[in-house]
């Protein structure tokens, strides 16, 4: 299925509509495969690009058609090519239908798209009997960089800087008051065109329809989650322990068990409300990757904001909790667009060693890897730059080891006016100016 094909036969773009990075992916998948899968969480606009592919859709989250799909699956796949089966982990069933379908179709490709906010539940997985290997892709959506909300204007591709490409000197003039907007505005499609004051409504509906349908049709407390979400904002980008959280919640008394919290932090992964990071160390085998404890990032800087009370204006006077929120957004950032490349393995990772050298963000794409400091100011380049270099000499200390050097090293600030490469060869680049 090429582009023209798809602008042939498809009618359900939404009106309004802003193209997004993953849309390149997609349309590569659709060519490939049977069925595509995209998740996602909640209001991140999975469905509003599914539609711009498709001819037809079946909504899931309507009672009609869930009762419908209920007692014969395949009636959620009846349409016009491309069809679109939005929210389809409400009738689990509608997966195998899927895969069957795609099977019956033989070597027909890009007839479904299944979009879903919320993966299947331990319990639900039994309802599912095929993995849909080789039939069913899936693709992974994340809420709008700053490029795709229209806050940026990119002039250096992350790829081309893996490709070995240095950024040409660029201007992207930003201030630490656009990076205080920027946490608080989130990367939502809703918040497209609302003023400051009303785009930070978005983020507490948000998590208010988390707490008031997910939460609930979960059987958790309201209260309970809310804490949490809370304590999370509170340790926002540290790697932060179960004793620590339980305290948060508690006002520093004894909080819930751990097994309680473990639910909880599952359900959240679950709607992917929160996306961990894990730590990095070459060689691929080394037992560092699970020993390092994950950082948990909420999947907007937008949702830490809300629980936290900040605003831009109360951001500006607290650089501190600023930076963290600006360090999520930039981890969205660089997720996003490692999305949009081909190949397995292409992820975000966080460096911490024994003598406490740590590294905000290791980026591998096709084999190669590149390591990333996120500082506020481009006044912090020199900091950020030290440990990407201290980092460096590390991992090429040791000859017999074989570590391949990054493919670059570089500190992505807020407040910046140019993108350039220093003397020692670390790259310093503004947020606003990095694309895919």
């Amino acid at each position: 299925m090429n582009d023209k094909t798809n602008q042939d036969t498809t009618n359900l773009t939404p009106h309004g509509y802003k193209p997004r990075l993953i849309e390149k992916r997609l349309d590569t998948l659709m060519a490939t495969f049977g069925c595509v899968e995209i998740t996602g969480p909640k209001w991140c606009g999975k469905t509003w690009t599914a539609m711009t592919r498709c001819a037809s859709i079946a909504k899931l989250d309507s009672p009609t058609e869930r009762e419908a799909a209920e007692m014969d699956p395949k009636l959620a796949l009846v349409g016009q090519p491309p069809h679109l089966v939005d929210e389809w982990q409400e009738v689990p069933e509608v997966w195998d239908a899927a895969r069957r379908f795609v099977d019956d179709a033989g070597d027909k490709h890009g007839l479904l798209l299944l979009t879903g906010s919320t993966a299947l539940k331990k319990a639900e997985r039994g309802r599912v009997r095929h993995s849909g290997a080789g039939r069913i892709a899936r693709l992974t959506m994340r809420p709008m960089t700053l490029s795709e909300a229209g806050e940026s204007s990119p002039t250096v591709s992350l790829k081309k800087l893996f490709e070995g490409e240095p950024p040409q000197p660029a201007r992207s003039d930003t201030e630490v008051s656009d990076v205080a907007r920027w946490c608080c505005r989130g990367g939502w499609p809703a918040a497209l065109g609302l003023s400051d004051e009303t785009a930070v409504e978005v983020a507490a509906q948000y998590i208010q329809a988390v707490l008031d349908v997910n939460v609930l049709e979960d059987g958790r407390s309201p209260a309970l989650a809310l804490a949490l979400m809370r304590a999370l904002a509170l340790n926002e980008s540290q790697a932060v322990t179960y004793k620590t959280l339980a305290k948060d919640m508690a006002g520093g008394e004894k909080g819930p068990d751990e097994g309680t919290l473990s639910a909880y932090l599952e359900l959240f992964s679950r709607l992917q409300l929160i996306e961990d990071l894990y730590g990095w160390e070459p060689p691929m085998r080394s037992k560092a990757r699970v020993r390092v404890k994950p950082k948990r990032y909420f999947c907007d800087p937008s949702l830490p904001a809300t629980l936290l009370g900040a605003t831009p204006a109360r951001l500006l006077k607290d650089t501190q909790t600023l930076g963290m929120l600006f360090e999520n957004l930039v981890i969205r950032d660089l997720r996003v667009f490692l999305s949009t490349y081909a190949g397995i393995g292409n992820d975000v990772r966080y460096y911490r060693d024994e003598s406490g050298l740590e590294v905000d963000a290791l980026l591998e794409y096709q084999g190669s890897w590149a390591g990333i400091e996120i500082k506020l100011s481009d006044t912090k380049a020199d900091e950020g730059a030290k440990n990407l270099l201290a980092l460096k000499k590390k991992i090429l200390s040791n000859p017999a080891a074989r570590n391949a050097e990054p493919a670059f090293l570089a500190v992505i600030v807020g407040r910046g006016s140019l993108a350039y490469t220093r003397d020692d060869g670390v790259m310093v680049i503004p947020a606003a100016a990095l694309g895919a």
